[in-house]
């Protein structure tokens, strides 16, 4: 048989196919034709099952052989094969999809799940990285004879007689001067560790094992333990620690989707813009891009989806958002919730030591998704400041007698402020991530009745000794000793925007501390955050002088004997800078004035004293 012809383009199913800028990596040409082997082999299983074709017993593979001294690389087969007029419409007229028909002749969800090309199109890539390819063919059907088919990258090709012998198809790749990097052994059994791995057909490369085979997420959980989801993240993430719990995905309804994803240990350098799951199509390795799949929150996920349902173009390399990838996006979104929950009840240590974690993407996500909040409110967990401990806020609110919620973003910098709750018993909660103050308000508006107040905003009544009444100093003015100290430091410290306040605190200590208007804070807050920038200090402000403070007693009775003025003044802007410096940085100036200010309040007290 000998016969010439010209390739007929379906111009609508997308001509440019044969130009090299089809696919974004040349490295995709060997999934590709990996791809098609093992349909070709599913294809043959499926005419087995309807009683077409009887096997001979020989096991079902797919061998890749690489010759440098040729520069040829052969993907074969001994799947179902084709006949002449079965190359002449499956190769000759690019983009008609063999599976598509295939699948219309077999019709079945099985069938469709173990076929994995959908556009015909794929055996073409092998014209990125060649000059000329060739096809060596045997049909299964009886009494075919074996084709060969030969193309140098142009519509041209020739057909003749084949001296294969053998059922199946064998791809030959004569790899050009351009792309010598395919002609060695490493990068050849690099792509189809990368591509292939879970491929479930033996590949042989070079007469050696290849992949795989067996991926864990087709399996049922059931069977799985612990160290198998660890070593199968390791062998997925090999320089990763172990992670910090796993999610096993298994619908069929309303669509099909199995996989592992696993939540790990972040590390400094993390990225969460990007995500590094793996999208497989049948067990094909397709991409890492799966930012349309994997709710934006979800982004530090990792692990593998495999899903013949998720729509791709036609390089396979780009998900194409529709209402299939929105619900299967809803889908994780709810198995992560449920996988969160079911640690929080029975594994509660460990959900507590991955909630420092993974705290600030699950806030990201209740504020982003009102099902996922309402799925896992009940799970929202707050540390307890100056504790190991975590509450909920539902707990929290439960041993209080008012809806109100204190929490401090800062530990170490306002110590002051929490040492002061906690004498008098005053659970505060941390709230210290970037993300929180977003996430406040958001939790007021879920919850009419609860208001939030950072400990530097407001007084708990808890906090005020009010057994001890103001003393009336001046009868003309009729002045209690609180109001007459107010006064004092308004003077001495001359600051227009700044409010005195005056307290009998229950706790000696502080002398005076700042307090900063809730609302007001979250505003500055949120527009710093939005402009990348540090929160500007507000100057409205209220400084709270502490009436029960040794300091602050002596002061006042060095006032109103109206000894050393002027030391008086040094000493109330002392007191003033203590607190102003627990709430923000000084700048060079403003710290070498402080500095000053305090050599001379030392300097004059030690002159007292001599």
């Amino acid at each position: 048989m000998q016969e010439r012809g010209s390739i007929t383009v379906h111009t609508e199913n997308i001509f440019p196919i044969i130009k090299r800028w089809l696919y974004s990596d040349k490295d995709i040409f060997l999934r590709e034709l990996i791809s098609n082997a093992a349909d070709a082999i599913s294809k043959l299983k499926m005419v087995g099952f309807s009683g077409d074709f009887q096997s001979d017993g020989k096991e079902y593979e797919i061998q890749v052989t690489l010759d440098k001294e040729k520069r040829t690389l052969t993907i074969a087969d001994n799947g179902i094969g084709m006949t002449g007029e079965e190359v002449k419409k499956y190769i000759n007229q690019v983009a008609f999809s063999s599976a598509e028909e295939f699948l219309q002749k077999y019709q079945g969800d099985d069938v469709k799940q173990q076929i994995i090309g959908h556009f015909g199109l794929g055996f073409y890539s092998s014209f990125m990285v060649s000059e000329k390819v060739t096809i060596d063919t045997l049909s299964y059907k009886p009494d075919s004879t074996a084709v060969h088919w030969s193309c140098d990258g142009t519509t041209s090709f020739e057909l003749s007689d084949s001296e294969r012998t053998e059922r199946g198809t064998a791809v030959t790749l004569y790899i050009d001067s351009e792309n010598e990097e395919y002609l060695e052994d490493f990068k050849i059994r690099e792509l189809i560790r990368n591509y292939c791995d879970f491929l479930p057909v033996p590949i042989l490369f070079n007469g050696e094992a290849a992949n795989r085979q067996k991926p864990l997420w087709t399996q049922s959980p059931n069977g799985l333990k612990e160290e198998d989801y660890k070593e199968f993240y390791g062998y997925l993430y090999p320089m990763n620690e172990e992670p910090l719990f796993w999610v096993h995905l298994n619908t069929d309804y309303p669509f099909t989707l199995q996989g592992i994803l696993y939540f790990p240990r972040l590390k400094p350098d993390f990225d969460p813009t990007k995500s590094s799951i793996r999208l497989f199509c049948n067990q094909v390795f397709v991409s890492n891009n799966c930012e349309e799949i994997i709710p934006q929150f979800l982004t530090p996920l990792q692990g593998a989806i495999d899903s013949p349902d998720i729509p791709l173009n036609v390089s396979r390399s780009f998900l194409q958002a529709d209402r299939t990838v929105r619900r299967i996006s809803d889908y994780i979104s709810k198995k992560v919730g449920d996988r969160l929950k079911e640690l929080h009840n029975e594994e509660y240590e460990k959900y507590v030591q991955c909630w420092k974690d993974i705290n600030v993407f699950i806030k990201f996500g209740v504020m982003n998704s009102d099902k996922f909040y309402e799925q896992i409110k009940d799970v929202l967990i707050f540390q307890v400041a100056g504790t190991e401990t975590y509450t909920t806020l539902k707990d929290y609110l439960e041993r209080k007698s008012e809806k109100k919620v204190y929490y401090t973003s800062d530990q170490a910098a306002q110590g002051a402020y929490l040492d002061l709750f906690k004498a008098q018993g005053l659970e505060v909660l941390v709230l210290d991530t970037y993300i929180d103050t977003h996430f406040v308000g958001f939790l007021e508006r879920q919850n009419s009745d609860v208001q939030f107040a950072r400990i530097d905003s407001d007084l708990d009544e808890n906090l005020l000794s009010t057994d001890k009444a103001a003393e009336i100093v001046d009868p003309r003015t009729n002045k209690t000793r609180s109001e007459s100290l107010a006064d004092l430091f308004k003077a001495k410290l001359g600051l227009p925007n700044l409010n005195v306040r005056t307290e009998a605190l229950k706790g000696e200590g502080q002398p005076a501390m700042l307090l900063l208007p809730e609302a007001l804070r979250r505003l500055k807050e949120m527009t710093a955050l939005m402009q990348q920038k540090q929160m500007d200090f507000l100057d409205q402000h209220t400084l709270v002088i502490n009436t029960t403070n040794p300091l602050i007693e002596n002061l006042q009775r060095m006032d109103e004997t109206g000894a050393d003025d002027a030391l008086v003044g040094l000493i109330c802007q002392h007191v003033y800078d203590l607190a102003l410096i627990s709430q923000k940085n000084f700048d060079a100036q403003a710290m070498s004035q402080f500095v000053q200010r305090s050599n001379d309040v030392l300097t004059r007290l030690s002159q007292k004293a001599v």
